[in-house]
């Protein structure tokens, strides 16, 4: 790693009071720290406020009501939400370690907002990283028992029994391994191998300790817990011709032992005990997801993926024979809606969808009411924060660019691009944005319209970040072809190139400018901090030069003056991001261990010490300050999630 020198603060904000002694005229700052206000602070702390994703994708049955459709309950990265709707505030259970891949209420009045949640897990073995179980009480965040599970690779599904005090779990292992707990004392009562193929759900009837139905890969089976032993029935299908065991998917009950199974290609079947006696044609036009149903009123909701038309929607509520049926539409401007998780409140139906929504729907009225929204697909890559607001904007995998507003909770908008978008930046006066896309496309949009005011196409490989100068007259582009892009933006749409950034080593990780526009830093693939001039492209060596620069941003993971960002323990591929505060007394980083560190800045002796906070299961992708460092927001790589820090700084 090249020595980039050694920094020297003016004023007392370094290693003593006072500049440093020297010959030569005072160090100018590293950071350019004018918009922060005469008081400078640092940060001592950060506490998680909010956190924009839901794991909608690849599970089901894991959004629900609390409190009488108070609050309502989910999850996502590795942890669980609870969504007050009065107030849009959010509450955080963070005891896992790892990926939340499935969650459960307690519908016992004894065991009031108890929840269980299972997480993945890639070992066998039973030490604290094996795939466990976290029974908690959903208000106070109170974990009230923790099952250690031999489940290796993680637990795909849990469910209560009537009386609240047996949980049923279904492993991810090889044999898919069905296992009952006392959960109270943590004591495993039976378990046994469930199917050679995936189970997807496994559910206790709800008026019983000691019968439950598995589903999953060709495979449906009656169970029976018989005091330390586990037996089963499979569904027997010769009752009905020319029927065949199909994939299921989802399971709910009805009064005199019925039992629903939704299938794969969009039947429900209909079984008496363990013996098909009907199966209800395409329930949905695709698979049937979900499915709810309460002792209540014996009243079934079903999820599935469909086409949204006049007759029909992904979101359907059924007689108690599954006679005739209602079908809602979602109203998300999808063309085709996948819902993966369906709950009853009050005369409200709560979906969950592939595409990371949260929706509530009136039964009467079919209203629809988008609680939550995410990115749908990952990763997210970029995140940029408003010079002056607080707001931000992501881009992902997804093809959106996304605008959340921190204090009012939600996503304003979002803009479908069509492709991939790796980058975004707000120009200094936050009336214009610039995104990076992964086929080398860059596109500016103006953000009162979101029209395009310009874009193009210069290179064919993925922009990594794009930058305006801080006096808003360059943009520049930094791609996987090793090189940087300056457009002069006082020229006009056209976007001609006036020059790059040539024979840089490797792929361009970070950029940030100059205070005066006259230079940039680019953090590279091949470890190393280089300086060029801008806009002629031209190198810096000179190291002199290089320690008289007053930065308008740092994001860069390298460099002498944050050395103690690495831990001891890694190969390089560790710190993936990073952002200096706008007071230039703090540094925050992701890495591929999905933690968000708090340093000192700078930071150049090795193994700072550091404040760490967990949540996203992934690694991290991007991390920003907000204007006037009162949040940070991170942003996950494949758990597709946001989070939003506050601030907590140092007293005067």
């Amino acid at each position: 790693m090249h020595r980039t020198g050694v920094i020297r603060m003016t004023g007392g904000w370094g290693g003593g009071g006072g500049p440093p002694v020297s010959r030569a005229l005072p160090q100018p700052e590293k950071l350019q720290t004018n918009n922060v206000g005469k008081k400078k602070r640092p940060i001592e702390d950060l506490v998680l406020e909010l956190v924009f994703g839901y794991r909608g994708n690849d599970c089901r049955n894991n959004v629900h009501y609390l409190n009488d459709g108070a609050d309502i309950i989910y999850h996502t990265a590795s942890v669980g939400v609870v969504l007050n709707l009065a107030t849009a505030c959010q509450s955080f259970y963070v005891e896992h370690s790892d990926d939340i891949l499935c969650l459960t209420i307690n519908q016992h009045p004894k065991f009031p907002n108890v929840v269980a949640t299972g997480q993945v897990g890639d070992s066998g073995d039973m030490s604290a990283t094996s795939p466990s179980i976290h029974v908690w009480d959903a208000m106070n965040k109170q974990t009230l028992s923790v099952l250690r599970c031999f489940h290796s690779r993680g637990v795909c599904s849990v469910s209560f029994s009537a009386t609240g005090k047996l949980l049923l779990s279904v492993g991810l292992d090889p044999e898919h391994t069905i296992t009952i707990w006392k959960w109270q004392e943590g004591a495993k009562i039976a378990s046994r191998a469930g199917h050679s193929q995936r189970i997807f759900v496994a559910e206790f009837r709800p008026d019983s300790d000691t019968q439950f139905v598995s589903v999953g890969i060709k495979h449906v089976r009656f169970w029976t817990l018989a005091g330390r032993a586990l037996l089963s029935k499979k569904g027997v299908l010769s009752s009905i011709e020319e029927a065949r065991m199909q994939t299921m998917l989802s399971v709910a009950f009805g009064a005199n032992n019925l039992t629903f199974t939704g299938t794969i290609s969009g039947d429900v079947c209909v079984w008496k005990e363990h013996v098909l006696v009907r199966i209800v044609a395409k329930a949905h036009t695709g698979p049937v997801f979900t499915m709810y149903t309460t002792l209540r009123d014996g009243l079934i909701v079903t999820g599935g993926k469909e086409r949204p038309s006049k007759e029909g929607g992904a979101l359907k509520l059924w007689d108690q024979e599954l006679k005739r049926c209602r079908a809602f539409r979602l109203e998300t401007g999808q063309v085709i809606d996948c819902v993966r998780s369906v709950c009853r409140g009050k005369g409200k139906i709560l979906v969950g969808t592939r595409n990371a929504e949260i929706i509530e729907v009136g039964e009467k009225n079919a209203a629809c009411n988008i609680l939550v929204n995410g990115h749908m697909d990952g990763p997210i890559w970029g995140v940029g924060a408003h010079p002056s607001r607080d707001v931000f904007l992501s881009a992902a995998e997804d093809g959106t660019v996304r605008l959340w507003d921190i204090p009012e909770k939600k996503m304003l908008n979002k803009v479908n691009l069509g492709h991939p978008a790796r980058t975004v930046s707000y120009s200094p006066e936050g009336d214009m944005v610039a995104i990076g896309m992964k086929n080398g496309e860059f596109i500016i949009l103006l953000v009162t319209s979101l029209k395009i005011w310009g874009k193009k196409r210069d290179r064919r490989s993925a922009i990594q970040d794009i930058r305006f100068s801080p006096d808003s007259r360059y943009l520049a582009v930094g791609s996987s072809e090793n090189a940087v892009d300056f457009y002069d933006l006082t020229l006009g749409p056209a976007l001609n190139r006036i020059n790059c950034c040539r024979d840089i080593p490797s792929f361009v990780m970070q950029m940030d400018f100059s205070a005066d526009s006259c230079f940039v830093q680019l953090s590279t693939g091949a470890y190393k901090r280089l300086v060029y001039e801008v806009p002629s492209g031209k190198q810096v060596t000179e190291q002199a030069v290089i320690d008289r620069i007053t930065w308008a941003t740092w994001t860069s993971v390298l460099g002498d003056e944050v050395v103690g960002i690495w831990s001891r323990n890694t190969d390089k591929a560790d710190v993936t991001c990073a952002c200096v505060s706008h007071s230039g007394l703090n540094i925050v980083t992701g890495d591929d261990f999905g933690m968000v560190k708090l340093f000192d800045f700078p930071c150049p002796e090795k193994f700072a010490k550091h404040k760490r906070f967990l949540g996203h299961s992934a690694h991290l992708t991007n991390i920003r300050f907000t204007s006037g460092d009162r949040y940070v927001v991170s942003a996950g790589g494949d758990d597709r999630s946001l989070f939003v820090w506050r601030c907590i700084h140092a007293p005067h």
